[in-house]
């Protein structure tokens, strides 16, 4: 399978050119984001572009590719080798390049990899960008690559993760002096990326002494499925118990999403990574506004309001939360998935900084991270899909559920938002790769979260049944 989107090239490894991620896929799409970066910045100019993996097994050879089409395309490359999405971020700033490219599939299984690019912010590129590099891959057969006096240059950082970590313990926030005398027991699960380098790391600069680390060799072979859910989990909740250690912290395979277990192998929840954050980062700035996308959890609005602050919700994306931060100038916002973003750093998910700042907020909060977790409003979020035939509109499906429930506040910023009251909402989103609407609804019990969503579902099978009626 081959995903072409705005945010980047996605795909399997294997199979044939144009349906998969195959080696000449890779090379067409690095050298249409070559050509992009030349109509942007001039084809004199000499463009520097960052170049960073995560451990999955195909990173290696499709890193190899991407780096050596930019060279032929007469670009300079700064190669940080195995790293994280938010360190490429990062290093982008560092080495004033005009852009990045990280391989990494993120949280998707072992046989996917991808092309995430990035501007010469270290932010993704805006949906306007990511067309334009679309549009530039079909018609590559054009592309004048660079003749042998003017390719590019190669360049190693094998510092990037440092220099990250160095940034993130300058921030005003990060109390090393705290977390070092609450003498933190932690076990670090890492999927066996590269997190497995990057956490250990961050965590000894922060002063903790007792890591215990599982999953942690960067090898690519994922020890689970390497979506930090709770049900993936398993192993790190063990451990903690097993260790009486005072937390877990899971990243995924590019480490930008953080999820945590409590000292009792509960699940903190991947919804409340970017609440307890938020809690901490607003205590030091009252008045802060903050940011998720409409399918997180509420709680973080509960918070920023405690704090005399304002929030604002985003359609749901990475690069749209940043977007909509920018517009109302967030002091922190982030995704309700685990993903942290600190824009006085940078605007990316970061676990790294989420770390470092959840580790500050626990350790000054003299409590245990089970009854930080229980000061916060108790929310659970019902997730589910439905799957449409191609023959039926899902922008119909979206507007039926508009009408049938228009006496309720709605927000059509992104799919159909439902406001029931303070307390409860449902989200529709339709897919842009699939044929599924997506359906989350919160409320403050799981058992109403699941009888809002299975309300909409009846509703949308009743209208995909009278419409298939009316087609006979």
């Amino acid at each position: 399978m081959l995903i072409k989107s705005i945010s980047g090239i996605r795909g399997t490894i294997g199979g044939k050119i144009n349906e998969n991620l195959t080696p000449i896929d890779i090379v067409k799409f690095t050298t249409a984001y070559a050509k992009w970066l030349q109509v942007n910045y001039g084809p004199s100019k000499n463009l520097k572009v960052v170049v960073g993996r995560d451990a999955r097994i195909s990173g290696y050879s499709a890193h190899q590719l991407v780096v050596n089409t930019l060279v032929f395309c007469g670009i300079d490359v700064v190669d940080v080798g195995l790293s994280t999405t938010p360190t490429v971020e990062v290093m982008v700033t560092e080495h004033k390049a005009n852009g990045g490219i990280i391989l990494t599939a993120s949280h998707n299984p072992i046989q996917w990899n991808a092309l995430k690019l990035l501007n010469n912010e270290g932010e993704f590129l805006s949906a306007e960008d990511g067309q334009k590099v679309l549009q530039l891959a079909e018609e590559i057969d054009n592309y004048l690559y660079a003749d042998i006096q003017k390719l590019g240059k190669i360049s190693i950082d094998n510092d990037a993760i440092d220099k990250h970590i160095e940034k993130i313990l300058n921030l005003k926030y990060v109390d090393v002096s705290a977390i070092k005398k609450a003498k933190f027991k932690i076990v670090v699960d890492a999927v066996n990326s590269s997190g497995g380098i990057a956490v250990p790391k961050l965590l000894k600069k922060l002063g903790v002494e007792d890591i215990i680390e599982i999953h942690c060799e960067p090898n690519g072979h994922f020890a689970h499925n390497p979506e930090p859910l709770p049900e993936n989990l398993l192993d790190l909740s063990m451990a903690v118990k097993k260790h009486k250690a005072h937390l877990g912290i899971s990243v995924d395979p590019d480490v930008d999403r953080l999820a945590l277990i409590c000292e009792d192998g509960e699940p903190f929840g991947e919804e409340y990574t970017l609440v307890a954050v938020a809690d901490y980062i607003l205590k030091c700035n009252k008045g802060g506004n903050t940011v998720s996308n409409m399918s997180s959890t509420q709680a973080l609005r509960d918070i920023t309001l405690k704090h005399k602050g304002q929030y604002f919700p985003s359609a749901v994306g990475e690069v749209n939360v940043v977007k909509k931060m920018k517009e109302v100038n967030a002091i922190i916002g982030g995704e309700g998935n685990g993903g942290v973003i600190l824009p006085e750093l940078h605007y990316g998910r970061d676990a790294l900084v989420g770390i470092a700042l959840f580790l500050s907020h626990l350790a000054l909060s003299k409590k245990s991270i089970s009854i930080l977790r229980d000061s916060y409003p108790k929310y659970h979020i019902s997730k589910n899909k439905v799957e449409v035939s191609p023959d039926i509109n899902t922008s119909e499906i979206i507007q039926y559920i508009k009408e049938r429930y228009k006496k309720y506040r709605q927000n059509t910023e992104d799919g159909l938002k439902i406001e029931f009251n303070d307390k409860e909402w449902v989200h529709l989103r339709q897919s842009n790769t699939e044929p599924i609407i997506r359906i989350y609804a919160e409320s403050e019990t799981q058992t109403i979260a699941d009888n809002l969503a299975k309300k909409i579902i009846a509703d949308i099978k009743e209208f995909i049944k009278e419409k298939q009626n009316s087609l006979l």
